[in-house]
């Protein structure tokens, strides 16, 4: 089987304190892959491994190989901004920029050149409609978009991501902000945008897990305890801690 990405060997240390220990994985195309695990379990730095967001981090250090389709994207000469377009990145509070709806879709194609005018509408009409947001906005396009509510906000980030055209969304927690309706929207885009992307989503919610995504990773102190089909995992777990979290025993 070919892998989006193959994990071998990963640590991480922020200062002294180990974060990753010895995380291999190999994650593969087309597929909604959930991270679960208590808080402080390392899911979110490992969500952040996968586009180098931890370099923004002083004092981390990181060691073994993140290969993304095939590339070491921690090489030396790896161009961080093209692997972020390649595997863009939804944030847990929604945070669209300050200017209009049509202005959010359009800045990162606009960064990467693109000036026709043409080009840029059809680009933020076919985002919009990938993001489940377009019928809802298309008469306020010009409008703010710290007018939407949180849920549409968090959908227009979305947009803002497809827009880039990357190959894989990574989602930290993208609806712990939202109330159960939009978390429910969300949920249903997930299953929409997985024929078109890979998704690899840090959730606290067991019930969020088993209904978006296909396969699950358990971490527990910086460790990948069990990685499975996400139905084996939850109902025939293999190790005694991940079946101890997902009936809540812990976490």
């Amino acid at each position: 089987m070919k892998y989006l990405f193959d994990i071998k060997d990963l640590n991480l240390f922020y200062g002294e304190k180990q974060a990753l220990k010895d995380v291999n994985i190999s994650l593969p195309y087309n597929t909604v892959i959930s991270l679960i695990g208590p808080s402080g379990c390392g899911k979110s730095t490992f969500l952040r491994c996968l586009n180098r967001m931890n370099d923004l981090i002083e004092d981390c250090k990181i060691s073994g190989t993140v290969l993304f389709e095939n590339n070491d994207i921690y090489r030396k000469n790896q161009n961080v901004v093209d692997l972020r377009v390649k595997v863009g990145m939804v944030f847990q509070k929604p945070n669209p920029f300050p200017m209009s709806i049509y202005d959010n879709v359009a800045y990162g194609p606009r960064c990467q050149g693109i000036k026709n005018k043409k080009r840029l509408d059809e680009i933020v009409e076919n985002s919009l409609k990938k993001a489940a947001l377009y019928e809802e906005v298309i008469d306020r396009l010009k409008e703010n978009a710290y007018g939407l509510s949180g849920g549409q906000q968090q959908r227009l980030c979305i947009a803002r991501t497809i827009a880039m055209e990357p190959e894989v969304i990574l989602m930290d927690e993208p609806t712990s902000a939202l109330d159960p309706i939009a978390t429910a929207k969300i949920e249903d885009l997930i299953e929409d945008l997985k024929k078109v992307y890979t998704i690899i989503i840090v959730t606290h919610s067991m019930q969020q897990a088993s209904r978006v995504s296909d396969m699950t990773a358990f971490f527990l102190l910086g460790e990948i305890i069990e990685f499975g089909d996400t139905k084996q995992v939850f109902q025939f777990p293999k190790d005694k801690k991940t079946e101890d979290y997902i009936t809540g025993r812990f976490g």
